[in-house]
């Protein structure tokens, strides 16, 4: 019987197939190592979002740290603050925190300069991880996610999730929070779309685990010098129970029987209701095997994006932004063309939003749809784009075609995209995504030998280079560089180093 390893614990057990549920539901799949967490969330049996979390680099968004200003940049209204990290974080004037007045709109936002200084030691949280060269991002607004409720220490209002549309909803649970919240307490709420189901009690308890996680912020805060950590948020897998799991889920399956003994003592103390949900899976194969995850982590690394009906989507991203474009491929199944580019389009939208969800992919987006004359067919495809959208867990914002026929969106990036996390820059190309050619790069060696020989007299030129490289110098360049040996008057010996790549090598002088 194969066996699996999972936190220094082995686990044991026959072989199980995929349950109905997870075929129909939607479902979280979580596997566990001693060097990261990975979960998956799953509907109609297909990967929708893919999140990780390395134990030696965990992310930093939602931590609160007491921190102290290192320096104030009034040109660009912002300043840098040492939390304790490598390097400083980033606060932008419109990122501080300041008192409503007495009738409850906000004071005008005074200069930086004349709100902190250097020195000064203040309470911030963590609102974006370092993405690519930018820095830790600040805020001095602090809050405290629960599972119902975020907690808001220095306001005193309700506000209600975007995501409640009905007003009458939005009242009713206005109301309630009001009613569940001593009028002499400090601090005001953000109501979540999980508080929809909650009942008194499960609230009270989200109201009172939020206070008292505060408490001992500011305990803690009084007493340690800064730079120091405050407050750090939950692991990737509790967050799974906090604000993954609503009332589609089906199951919550777990690979390893320590981690899912700790999330049952989360969810007993913090939301029993998912209880029923969590199971701890058993299996000899792999989680992410049996369900295919592997192979859809593959597949996500990759630029091309195959459609079911023989189109694809071809996806580029920058540090500025990430185009997308939408090719018909081999797909000829329509009537006629028009019909045919309207169901790429429409194929494409879908995957164009579960794409997105499932590379983090984050800040401006550009998408290149295949043109459409019909403005029926733009306006559907734009609609079933803004629909899938709706499931997104990051805020989006997105407009329609514009006149050279493209659709610009723009969605929140607070963490790092899939790619970024997983991959690095290619050691040959630096990322470029090409290579010269040899003999681009044949020709870039022979002005190089010639500009040196101009400036210094040695007895002999030594190329060192790849194989390719060498071997091009001997066959279809071996004339080329007869006539450069002939034209400067030295030898020119040639040397291969395998550990090269095609576009390093060395002229060494002798």
């Amino acid at each position: 019987m194969l066996r699996q390893k999972t936190e220094g614990i082995i686990t044991s057990a026959s072989s199980i197939t995929p349950s109905p549920l997870l075929m129909h539901e939607e479902n979280i799949l979580v596997n566990i190592t001693p060097q990261e967490t990975r979960v998956a969330l799953m509907r109609s049996g297909a990967v929708q979002e893919l999140h990780i979390e390395r134990t030696l680099s965990r992310g930093l968004v939602g931590n609160i740290y007491l921190g102290k200003v290192i320096r104030v940049l009034p040109g660009m209204q912002s300043a840098f603050v040492n939390i304790g990290l490598e390097r400083a974080a980033f606060l932008h004037v419109a990122d501080i925190w300041h008192p409503r007045n007495g009738i409850d709109t906000v004071t005008p936002q005074p200069p930086i300069e004349k709100t902190i200084f250097e020195g000064q030691t203040i309470t911030v949280q963590v609102i974006k991880d370092p993405i690519g060269t930018k820095g830790t991002r600040l805020s001095t607004q602090i809050s405290i996610a629960g599972r119902a409720l975020v907690y808001l220490p220095q306001n005193s209002h309700i506000g209600i999730s975007q995501r409640i549309p009905s007003e009458a909803e939005r009242q009713v649970l206005r109301d309630k929070i009001q009613s569940l919240v001593p009028n002499h307490e400090k601090g005001g709420f953000i109501v979540r779309t999980m508080a929809e189901d909650a009942g008194d009690a499960e609230l009270v308890n989200d109201i009172e685990y939020l206070r008292k996680s505060w408490q001992t912020i500011e305990e803690v805060g009084s007493r340690k010098p800064a730079p120091t950590l405050l407050y750090q948020d939950l692991n990737l897998a509790q967050r799974v129970l906090r604000d993954f799991v609503n009332e589609d889920t089906g199951e919550i399956l777990v690979d390893s029987r320590e981690t899912f003994g700790q999330l049952r003592t989360f969810a007993a103390a913090y939301t029993p209701a998912v209880l029923e949900k969590l199971t701890h899976y058993r299996g000899e194969q792999p989680l992410f095997d049996l369900y295919k995850v592997e192979k859809e982590i593959e597949r996500v690394l990759s630029r091309r994006v195959d459609l079911k009906s023989g189109g694809y989507l071809i996806i580029d991203q920058t540090e500025a932004m990430t185009t997308i474009d939408v090719n018909t491929g081999c797909f000829v199944g329509a009537r006629n063309f028009d019909d045919t580019i309207f169901k790429t389009n429409l194929e494409a939208s879908l995957m164009i939003a579960r794409q997105l969800r499932l590379r983090n992919l984050g800040g401006i987006i550009i998408i290149d749809f295949i043109d459409m004359e019909n403005p029926d067919h733009r306006d559907s495809v734009f609609t079933e784009l803004k629909k899938a959208l709706e499931r997104d867990r990051a805020r989006v914002t997105v407009s329609n075609f514009s006149p050279l026929g493209l659709v610009e969106m723009t969605r929140k990036r607070t963490r790092e995209s899939l790619a970024h996390l997983l991959c690095e820059p290619c050691a040959v190309c630096s990322g470029k995504g090409q290579v010269k050619t040899p003999s681009t790069l044949c020709y870039e060696i022979l002005r190089e030998i010639l500009r040196e020989s101009r400036q210094f007299n040695p007895r002999e030129f030594r190329l060192i280079a790849s194989q390719a490289i060498i071997d091009l110098f001997l066959e279809e360049e071996s004339q080329h560089l007869a006539m450069l040996i002939n034209f400067i008057g030295k030898p020119i010996s040639l040397q291969v180093e395998a550990s090269f790549h095609q576009e390093q090598y060395d002229i060494i002088l002798i």
